[in-house]
């Protein structure tokens, strides 16, 4: 087993026992589909600005790049509904239906998040190969009616990075629930997006808040130098 010393972030060095270790670590990329950050999807139909969305895209395909070469455990979650919207709260159906992006009506890209859509699906850049696990989920938080612990706890998971979006609902919700779980979270700042800016700053204030509530902050330049370095160890 080969591991390194601590990653630089905010509020404190990551992880908190100091040590990174691969083999422990799972990249967990949030949403990165059609509807939240492509063209006729869910996002583009509540006529946000894209470009937002997808500011994190390019890093995080960089950073998958690397996770793979150091095989970690990597994680694709898609949110998305039945077809007949069983799984989709009345509150949360009436609520798009307002902004006119209705969960499950006919858009460019299928009907609006629902599995099985082209809207649905994860973008080709950060696209899944064969072995990585995808974790499909009704809900803004990865562990909501999931087995995304079961599957970590399995493999000996205890750290988490994330990427994706949106910084303020999916991946704030998914870094939460996994804090309460135990699991120690860095979230990668410039590997996220939100659809306001306002609320992409707020996001990562409030992981910092109390010494690190939910984790650490950094950006990814920081996990690549890690990575790097544990590649240089290791050969």
């Amino acid at each position: 087993m080969t591991t390194i010393g601590p990653i630089d972030a905010e509020p404190y060095s990551w992880p908190y026992d100091a040590v990174f270790d691969p083999a422990h670590t799972a990249l967990v990329n949030i949403d990165w589909q059609t509807d939240f950050c492509g063209p006729g999807g869910y996002v583009d139909a509540m006529g946000y600005d894209l470009s937002l969305t997808r500011a994190g895209l390019a890093p995080t395909v960089e950073v998958l790049a690397a996770c793979r070469a150091a095989d970690m455990l990597v994680i694709h979650t898609r949110e998305g509904h039945l077809p007949d919207l069983s799984d989709c709260p009345p509150n949360k159906l009436w609520r798009s239906k307002q902004i006119g992006a209705g969960i499950g009506d006919a858009g460019p890209c299928g009907r609006i998040l629902v599995r099985g859509e082209p809207g649905w699906d994860i973008v080709p850049e950060v696209y899944p190969i064969d072995g990585e696990v995808i974790i499909d989920k009704p809900g803004k938080g990865a562990f909501y009616a999931t087995e995304l612990d079961l599957v970590l706890r399995s493999r000996g998971i205890t750290h988490i990075v994330l990427t994706g979006i949106t910084t303020d609902v999916c991946v704030h919700t998914t870094m939460r629930e996994a804090n309460d779980r135990g699991y120690e979270c860095l979230l990668l700042s410039d590997c996220t997006g939100a659809t306001d800016v306002g609320n992409y700053r707020a996001a990562l204030e409030m992981v910092k808040m109390q010494g690190g509530v939910f984790g650490a902050v950094a950006p990814s330049s920081a996990l690549l130098a890690a990575l790097g370095a544990h590649q240089a160890v290791g050969s």
